[in-house]
């Protein structure tokens, strides 16, 4: 295999793995209440527009990315670590906090 195949094969698996992990989390978070599209702009990495649907004026952008060390997280549209990759059930419940509407 070229390294041009190499890495045409990679961005390919890279990609399928981010639109894996946010449509796992999408699926938690409408489980947990909640809206969840995937959007997945041309030439930007794909990203998880939440909405409360109690509060629709709550909402947030989430990504799924490696870290330097390589592991897979979701994350804020802020770049901060929601969760590991590997738990969308902690992520979505976190999401679900952040987004709830005040009483």
């Amino acid at each position: 295999m070229t390294v041009e195949a190499e890495h045409t094969r990679e961005g390919a698996d890279s990609w399928h793995t981010y639109l894996s992990k946010l449509q796992g989390l999408a699926d938690e978070l409408t489980r947990q209440g909640l809206l969840a599209r995937l959007v997945t702009p041309q030439g930007r990495i794909p990203t998880l527009h939440v909405v409360n649907p109690a509060a629709t004026a709550l909402a947030e952008e989430v990504y799924a990315g490696r870290s330097r060390d390589g592991q897979w997280w979701f994350w804020w549209s802020w770049a901060e670590r929601i969760a590991s990759g590997e738990d969308a059930a902690g992520a979505a419940s976190r999401i679900r906090r952040v987004l709830a509407a005040s009483s």
